[in-house]
């Protein structure tokens, strides 16, 4: 069986709704203490981190997380192995750090004044985000400062987002809320889709996870720039300083970050009310009865059944009856040629349709040059399925043309499109291609997987 490739979905992970407490699977008692040197190679790396979808998170796959991702970076660099300690809020986190518990504290974080004010120790940036309100359509959403005073709103304790409203109280004396603890903002959002408050704040990158599993929250007005998210590093730790500021100077110039980000964030960018509402419904209404299919095939496939189960929404909706004016039938919309070559009898049989479309995925994949690797890869098998692997050469040769990177889907998203215009695709193989649909395609099965880990919790 070939190896498992999971994709960083940025959304996966048990504990979404709640405050997910404690100090975090068995990482070690209160009394540990780090050494007074950075460890040397093969040593370990504590750090302390908070349960949330956008910073540590633990599934069927083990520790997974845009901060989890960024921590392993820097410790093989360093050749270190990491131990997350994982604790219940934001004070606990910071006490962690000021305790000589953990050499670093990774949570998206932000960097305020106040904080700074306070002797805490940041590390260099690596993220911008933005301070968001976040209201329920169609209830109580203050669309200005001076309207604020008209909703009740909570949010996190300890976090940056009481500083915000404390400075905005200054000049606005009316403006409350409370506070609750918690690891991230997730259970908040969750509670102004309840109706149980109106309102909370939480970082935009957060707020764009959120809205794959709660359509309903809107976000009326944002209440602060771009702030700087940064580690936090214990000052009783000598040399750790510089090995940050070398190794976040490297991850800046070499573009690892903006990869990072694209990864777990760059299919959040637009939000299509109807579409994710839609997808929700269908969750319940359909994905049951064709679960266990996705389960088994991906058995046989280097793929998790999610990634199937997405690129099966993208093709029919799960609509196993599915028939397209081209001809392609079923759950993963086979042509006829491709069910024969994979040795599907009947595409409109539900069972036999995932089995052939993860064995023709799990082909196309196999066959990609090797010069692609990781998720590129993945990107690329599917775009392969879509619009032809002919079509792929092709745009890899106009890639070369033009002084890209063959082998970096960065690369296709910008090229595959060209295959529609006629002085390109006269100067290629395989000729006219509707190339914008194979990046549309991608892109949204990567979104599908997203929200299926967001709203099933696998």
């Amino acid at each position: 069986m070939r190896r498992k490739f999971i994709i960083a979905a940025g959304v996966s992970a048990a504990c979404l709704l709640s405050a997910c407490g404690g100090n975090g699977a068995g990482l070690g008692s209160s009394s540990f203490t780090v050494g007074e040197t950075f460890p040397e190679a093969g040593g370990e790396l504590v750090v302390a981190t908070l349960q949330g979808p956008t910073s540590y998170m633990e599934d069927e796959q083990g520790e997974t997380g845009y901060e989890v991702e960024l921590v392993q970076a820097f410790a093989a660099a360093n050749d270190l192995t990491v131990r997350f300690v994982v604790k219940r809020d934001i004070e606990a986190l910071l006490d962690a750090v000021a305790n000589g518990e953990v050499h670093l504290a990774a949570a998206g974080l932000t960097n305020t004044e106040a904080r700074r004010a306070a002797q805490t120790q940041f590390g260099p940036a690596y993220k911008n985000v933005r301070q968001q309100l976040v209201c329920r359509g169609g209830a109580v959403r203050p669309s200005d400062i001076d309207e604020l005073d008209e909703a009740r709103i909570s949010v996190v304790a300890g976090s940056s987002y009481v500083e915000t409203l404390e400075g905005l109280k200054e000049d606005n004396p009316d403006i409350g809320w409370t506070t609750r603890q918690a690891g991230s903002a997730m259970p908040l959002l969750a509670a102004v889709e309840r109706g149980q408050i109106d309102c909370t704040v939480a970082d935009s990158n957060l707020v764009a996870y959120a809205r794959r599993r709660h359509p309903d929250l809107v976000v009326p007005m944002e209440l602060s720039e771009d702030q700087p998210l940064a580690w936090v590093r214990s000052t009783q730790v000598e040399g750790l300083e510089p090995r940050l500021e070398a190794w976040f100077a490297q991850a800046h110039q070499n573009d690892y970050l903006q990869a990072l980000d694209e990864r777990w964030y760059g299919h959040f960018d637009e939000f299509d009310y109807v579409d994710v509402v839609r997808f929700i419904e269908r969750l319940d209404e359909r994905l049951p009865r064709y679960r266990s299919f996705f389960e088994m095939a991906a058995q046989d496939t280097p793929f998790d059944w999610p990634l199937l189960a997405a690129q099966a929404y993208q093709e029919s909706h799960w609509d196993p009856d599915a028939v397209s004016a081209t001809g392609v039938r079923g759950l993963m919309m086979l042509t006829l040629a491709t069910a024969s070559e994979v040795g599907i009898e009947n595409r409109l049989d539900p069972r036999q349709s995932v089995q052939g479309g993860a064995e023709y995925l799990a082909n196309l994949y196999d066959r990609i040059p090797d010069g692609v690797e990781g998720e590129d890869r993945l990107w690329f098998a599917l775009a392969a399925y879509n619009v032809g692997m002919g079509h792929i050469y092709d745009a890899r040769r106009l890639a070369e043309r033009r002084g890209l990177d063959k082998n970096s889907w960065e690369a296709m998203e910008e090229v595959l499109p060209l295959l529609s215009q006629r002085e390109h695709y006269t100067t290629v193989r395989h000729g006219y291609a509707r190339g914008h649909e194979p990046v549309q395609y991608v892109r949204k099965i990567r979104e599908y997987y997203a929200m299926l880990h967001a709203n099933l919790q696998i």
